[in-house]
Formats: C-alpha cells, structure tokens, sequence
C-alpha cells in the first residue's frame, strides 16, 4: 500500500519535470529567437522600448513682439490659462485633502462672478458626467490676475492648464495696421497672424518650439544615468514700426470724441514726416479691439479706400502751374461759373465773388480757378504728367496688406478739368501724404514707410532695415516754398476756408476738401452732410515736420456747422498736441505774435472824446467801435487794466442814444461785449461769426431790447450773405412789381 502509494508520488514528480522541462526550452528558444530576431510580432523590439521609455517634452517659444518707434510693446505674447474642473472622484486619496469638485453649489457660486458666467451654468457645467471639464470661451485665456483670484477661493478641483495668448496692450489702437493673431485650429496650437501687420510678416514673427528628449519611467521621471538631447526653440522675430505711441494715442482719443459726438460713417487719418516718409500714426473709424476681435469691418481704409478727394486735390494742380511757371497770383479772372462745351463748372457757391485774383480764388478754394489754370494755362496733357509725377497712377508700395490704387479718369475735357479740383478721378489717403511729402520736403518725394526694422531677439542682429526712400522730384525746391506760402494763406486769410484749422503758436499750411460721394443710382448724393470733408496740412510752415490728413465721411452736423468742425477737432488737437510732444517751438516770428497778442494793457478812455480815443487806440493796435452819435465817451468793454490782444474791438459808448453798429463779421465773443455794454438780451443762432442781425445798423436801441443774430462758420460765411443778399434783392424785385401804378 505504502510501495503503490510511493509509485505514484514519483509518477507526478516526473510528469512535472518533463512539464517544466518543456516550457523551459520553449523560453529558451524564444529568447534564443528574440535575441537573433530582435523582432516580435513582427515589431522591432529596440523600437518598441525606445517608444515605450523615451520621455518628450516642450521648449515653448515666444512669438516675436511688435514694438513702436521708440520700443513701447504694441503685441506681445503673455502667460494666459485655462480653468478647468477635476470631476473624477477615484484621484482623491486623501479625504482631508480633495482633488476633485466636492461640491458642486458651492464651487458654481464662487466661481460664476469671476468668469462672469451665471451661476446656474457653471453648476451645470460641473454636474457633467466626465472626469475633467471645462468652461467654454469665459474659462479660456484668463489672466495671472484672474488667475490669482481664483486660486485665493481655495476651491478643491479647480486647476488650470497654462497657455500663452496674443495680448494688445493698448486696446483699440492703431487696429487696422497691427491687425491681431490667434491660435491655429490645427494640431501644432501655433499663434498665426490673421490680420494687418500681424498676417504680412507673420514667416518674421512666428515662433517654433523646442523639445528636449530622455530616457524616463512611465510616470515621466528621467532614468539615472541617461543623456538629454535638447532642440532650442526658435523664437519669432522682434518687429519695430515707425508709429510713435503717444500720437497715436492722441490720434485715436480725438477720433474717439468725433465719433461719438458726430456718428460719421468713416473717420481716416495719417501723421506722416514727411522729410523721412515714416508714418507716425495711423487710424480709422469703425475699429475694433484686437484682444476682443469685435471686428465691423475690415478693410484699412488709409490704404485700401480709393475715393474723389475734392479740393485737397488742388493742392498738386497749384504746384504743377507754379512749376511750369504758367501762375499768376495777382492775376484776375471771373470767379461763379466756367463753360466747358456743354457743361457749366461752378464755385462751391454757385455764384462765384467777382473779379478776383488767383490767389484770392486758391483761398476761397474756387474750382473755376483751377479749372482755368488746367485749360488755359498749364494744359491737360501737361496736367496728366504732372498727376504721373505726384504717383497718383500707382500704389505707393506702403509695407502694408491690402493697399489699392485710384483711378485717373481722363477721358473727355470735362473729365480733365474736374480732376483739377479732384472731382471724378479716385485717389487713396496714402497716396495723398505720398504726394504731399514733396511740398513739405523742397521738392523730395518720400515713399511712405511703416516698418523701421526686424530684429532677432535671441541674436540683436537686423535681419530688415528701411531706410528713407526718394521715389521722385516731381516740383523744384522754389515751386515747394511758393506752394507753401500759398496755402499758409489759406489758413490765415480772412477769406480762406482753412480758418478753422489755425493753431495757436505755429504757422499751418494746408487745403480743405469736400469730396462729393456718387449715388448708387448715378450722379452724386445730396443732402447738407452727404460729403467727404477732408483737410491735408502740415506743420511748421516754415520748415514742416509733420504732414497730416484727416477726412470724415458723412458726420452728422447740424445746419449751422460745417463739415470742418469734426475735421478741424481731430487735426488741430493732434497736430498741437504732437509738435509739442516733440518739443517743436513756434518760430520766432509766431512767439512775437504771441507775446503782442497778449501784452497789452487796455487804459481808462472813458471820459476822452470820440477823436482822442479813436487815436489812442489805433496807436496800440486795436479797433475802436462807436455805439452812439455823442462826442464823449461814457462807457467801455473791456474795461480798463485788462488784457486784450492786438486789433481786438473796444467797444465804446458815447454821450447821446445809442446806436447798434454794423455786426457782419462779428465773433461771438465780440456780439457779447456789445450787449454787455449796452444791457441788451442776445440770442444767438448757430456758432462762428455774424451774418444777419434783428436789429439793423444805425438805428436806435434802448436796454432790454432784444438782439437776435445768425452765426455762420468761416466757411459758410460768404455764401450765406450772398444768400441774404439774393434774398434782398428779390424781396424788392417782388415788392416793386406789386407796387400799383400811379
């Protein structure tokens, strides 16, 4: 029993031997196989355990960051997160110490103000069957601030994925050329130009990560002993433009007064110097914030808008008969309409001024002016060379996206002549300063610029410079200086529509437009605010360092204003306040002007006679007004020991019954020292200078009676009188007809 028990003991011994035996060698000849092979399954072994124990990770890279002409960062990339939501109750080990949404209520109503997200949604958000959540575009590009915030709440699953995002610091700032960039839909994550600046020299700015690889564990920890292979990554290159920050930004605030008060459909504006071409700031309205993208519309309408540019065009008209030496400032010619075949050209006021030289007719801006000037004087095809020479055939080469061209309709002599005071033929803003940059600079045309330089960060090596460019000589340095003198007088003139565009303490040169804008239906719109009003200046005459134009596209002003007010509102508080940034004086001439204007002392003239006033007053410089037929004075405004600025009016009262003077003319400053003095109840309608009066000149008042007066701009001035005085004339036209026969 004992034998039989033993026999089978050593039966299972031995079918357990051959067993492990078996498996043995078939272990042996696998890794024999393995070992000769190197392949199992058909997989490369040393490949698969490469894969399996090499580690990657990424060396993120900077896009390249766009700074001003003086290093102020206008893009750059920041630091930005995304939150997210751990729902995955398994990852808490720790009670005490949660890693996951413990409680969903209380976690949405700390939460929601932060990402300003309603409560409601974030709950529901963070109730979602799934292990990690989360919040949608409010959760995504966070700041460190916000960031901070939240971390501060002390939320258990709450957590955030670090990213970079494209940040402007300066909002709504200069949108159109700097464009913006966002993240690719693609795997790579990269940040990709999409707009402006950011889309044209996106190869410079794009970055490329780096890596650095290992030999790690499955949790991701290095292996002793192993080497490290690192990729450096390649950042994007450092883009410097020629835009000065701070006259941008006074640029864009002015812009931003106008279109809030005035709600134009289009604002354009450029400050260029116009010795070197640079573009000093550049704007339009409607714009955007490119950190929110809350684009309307998306076209740089400074380079990109091709239009009829009115009487700004007139400007290179004069300078081509000054350089053909065919212009005649004193010469006279008959100003209100000029026939051309079957079509009549007209004054902007449809009847004209009279007899008046050429200079007056620049002045007063009159089309039949230039219109002879082209016909009669200088010659269409000669004209047409000239509007080659200014570049007005051809883009300007701008290093900027999207730029077009005008078009120069030449085809039939009405057609010729209209070009002259820029109706029919289509120009664009920049092609203007590009032209203008002759007048300014003796001569020199500059091709306008907006990129100073390229510049490798890692390195400091240029990999791009501009440089000032010469691209014609389209006038002589003499036909420059005239040109300027000319349109100085046309700021400062009594009769010049630039009026309103004169800054206190330096001399402006420059010419207004109103640009008819064609009807879809054919012909032109009409309607009082149904223009392109525009003005291109430059500044200090007599050495001009900045060249700016301005044009507001159908503001909507009221009908006692005029389309400079909105004009004049962005150009002369840019233009003062960027002189003065640039520490520009006003010349000498302008200071002595300055300091008369405001250095007299007005003395005590009551009591004198009308003659030994008048004299005492005209040997200081002012203007003597009389109200009144007596021989003494009684009364004065301004009164004695104030300071009042050279050919300012004294008002003064005589002995007697006071008379009303003459107000035509008159500012509304000057109206209000006139019912001071005599106690009368103004009311004014409109603003600028007077054109018509309740009470007429010489006739009698008395204190408490009413003084009611219409006010017109400079602009309007003249046209506004003819109106009355066409008025007058049929109202006695009409009276006389009705008048019985004797």
């Amino acid at each position: 029993m004992t034998y039989k028990k033993h026999m089978n003991i050593n039966k299972g011994a031995a079918g357990l031997f051959i067993l492990f035996s078996l498996l043995f060698f078939i272990l042996l000849i696998r890794f024999i196989y393995l070992q000769a092979t190197g392949t199992a399954d058909g997989q490369m072994l040393a490949a698969e355990a490469e894969k399996r124990y090499k580690q990657q990770r990424v060396i993120e890279a900077k896009r390249g960051t766009i700074f001003d002409r003086n290093g102020e960062i206008i893009a750059e990339d920041t630091p930005s997160y995304t939150v997210v939501a751990v729902l995955d109750k398994t990852l808490t080990t720790d009670p005490k110490k949660p890693r996951h949404v413990v409680d969903p209520e209380m976690t949405a109503k700390k939460l929601a103000p932060l990402l300003k997200m309603k409560v409601s949604e974030v709950e529901r958000i963070l109730k979602k069957d799934a292990k990690q959540v989360e919040f949608g575009p409010k959760g995504r590009n966070i700041s460190q601030q916000l960031k901070m915030k939240i971390e501060a709440l002390h939320l258990p699953g709450i957590g955030f994925i670090r990213d970079t995002k494209r940040f402007y610091p300066n909002g709504t700032f200069a949108s159109h050329v700097i464009g913006y960039a966002q993240k690719s839909d693609k795997e790579d994550g990269q940040t990709v130009g999409a707009m402006g600046i950011e889309k044209s020299l996106n190869d410079y700015l794009k970055e490329k990560d780096g890596y650095v690889t290992f030999k790690g564990d499955p949790q991701g920890l290095k292996l002793p002993n192993t080497k490290e292979s690192i990729v450096r990554p390649d950042n994007g290159n450092d883009v410097y433009l020629t835009i000065d920050q701070k006259i941008q930004t006074f640029l864009e605030d002015a812009m931003n007064q106008v279109e809030k008060q005035y709600k134009p459909e289009k604002i354009i504006a450029i400050v260029a110097d116009p010795k070197t071409g640079e573009i000093l700031a550049m704007g339009s309205r409607p714009s955007f914030d490119p950190n929110k993208r809350n684009i309307q519309y998306y076209m740089n309408d400074a380079i990109s808008y091709p239009y009829e540019p009115g009487s700004t065009m007139k400007i290179f008209t004069l300078a081509a008969a000054i350089n053909e030496g065919v212009y005649n400032g004193n010469e006279l010619y008959k100003s209100g309409a000029y026939k051309i075949g079957p079509n009549m050209i007209r004054d902007h006021n449809k009847v004209g001024w009279g007899t008046i030289s050429f200079n007056e007719g620049v002045q007063r801006s009159s089309n039949v002016a230039f219109s002879i000037l082209v016909r009669e004087k200088l010659g269409e095809d000669r004209f047409l060379q000239y509007l080659h020479r200014f570049h007005f055939h051809q883009p300007t080469g701008i290093d900027l996206p999207g730029e077009t061209i005008g078009n120069i309709v030449y085809r039939y002599p009405i057609e010729k002549v209209t070009t002259a005071f820029g109706q029919g033929t289509s120009v664009t803003p920049i092609q203007q300063i590009q032209a203008a940059t002759a007048i300014a600079n003796g001569g020199k045309m500059m091709k306008p610029y907006i990129v100073d330089r390229i510049v490798d960060p890692d390195t400091g090596k240029v990999v791009k410079q501009n440089k000032p460019k010469v691209v014609g000589q389209p006038i002589t340095k003499e036909t420059a200086a005239k040109v300027l003198d000319i349109l100085e007088t046309v700021v400062t003139s009594e009769k010049g529509t630039g009026r309103p565009y004169k800054i206190e303490g330096y001399r402006v040169a420059g010419k207004t437009g109103t640009a008819q804008i064609p009807s879809p239906n054919g012909g032109y719109l009409t309607g009082y605010n149904n223009y392109i009003f525009s003005f291109l200046g430059m500044a200090p005459k007599e050495n001009p360092r900045l060249l700016m134009y301005v044009a507001v596209k159908r503001p909507k002003i009221s009908y006692t204003e005029t389309g400079a007010a909105p004009v004049s509102m962005i150009f002369n508080s840019v233009m003062k306040n960027s002189l003065q940034y640039l520490n520009i004086q006003p010349s000498l001439e302008m200071k002595r002007k300055l300091k008369s204007n405001k250095g007299i002392a007005l003395s005590e003239y009551v009591g004198l006679t009308v003659e030994e006033a008048t004299k005492r007053l005209q040997e200081k410089g002012l203007t003597p007004v009389f109200v009144g037929k007596g021989q003494r004075i009684e009364a004065q405004i301004p009164l004695a020991g104030e300071e009042v600025i050279a050919r300012e009016r004294i008002i003064l009262k005589t002995d007697g019954q006071a008379t009303m003077p003459d107000v035509t003319g008159w500012s509304l400053r000057d109206i209000m020292k006139l019912a001071q003095l005599l106690q009368l109840q103004p009311s004014m309608k409109g603003y600028g200078y007077a054109v018509t009066q309740n009470i007429p000149p010489g006739a009698k008042v008395n204190p408490r009676d009413y003084l009611i007066v219409e006010l017109a701009n400079p602009q309007q001035m003249d046209k506004r009188i003819a109106e009355i005085a066409r008025q007058k004339e049929e109202n006695k036209k009409q009276k006389d007809e009705n008048k019985p026969l004797d």
